[in-house]
């Protein structure tokens, strides 16, 4: 199973580095232009993905800097977005890394920050939930640059399969 979530950990830093790239070829308006994403533009959405990889972390972990809310912007400009979304990918990799069976069979407890009550969950289906939702708002990305007229984006995870990057995991 920690392969499993090595796998997904390593497509994740391939697929954030597609959009991150597409997000540089665009002008700071259009990466700040409302297309329709649940937070609106590119910036907003890309911004909410490091939130969360935050947030989760920390619960994970016990370590790092954790914002309060999911709609916080951690960064105005693309350029130091991009260098923390490469350092979050990095830690994503080093915590699977670090894994154990027995850790990735056993719980955490956390509050949300969306309703004050401690829960205790299992490690391994939030680790799935965390990248679950890094593929749900990378499809929101894919939309908005869609949407702005810019080439699609192939974020399949075949095509990371398919890549000198996921050769590895292919099976």
């Amino acid at each position: 199973m920690i392969d499993h979530f090595r796998m997904f950990a390593n497509y994740n830093g391939w697929a954030n580095g597609l959009v991150y790239t597409a997000a540089a070829g665009l002008t700071d308006g259009e990466f700040r232009e409302a297309k329709g994403a649940f937070f609106g533009s590119l910036h907003a959405t890309l911004n909410h993905i490091l939130c969360a990889d935050r947030i989760w972390l920390k619960r994970f972990t016990g370590a790092g800097a954790a914002p309060g809310a999911l709609d916080t912007i951690l960064f105005e400009d693309l350029a130091a977005l991009t260098a923390a979304r490469k350092a979050e990918d990095a830690r994503i990799k080093a915590f699977i890394d670090g894994l154990t069976p027995e850790r990735l069979s056993g719980s955490f407890t956390y509050t949300p920050i969306t309703s004050p009550v401690e829960t205790t969950q299992k490690l391994s289906p939030s680790l799935a939930h965390l990248f679950n939702h890094q593929t749900h708002h990378r499809g929101q990305c894919h939309m908005t640059l869609t949407a702005l007229g810019k080439p699609s984006l192939a974020l399949d995870m075949v095509y990371f399969l398919r890549a000198a990057e996921g050769r590895g995991y292919a099976g």
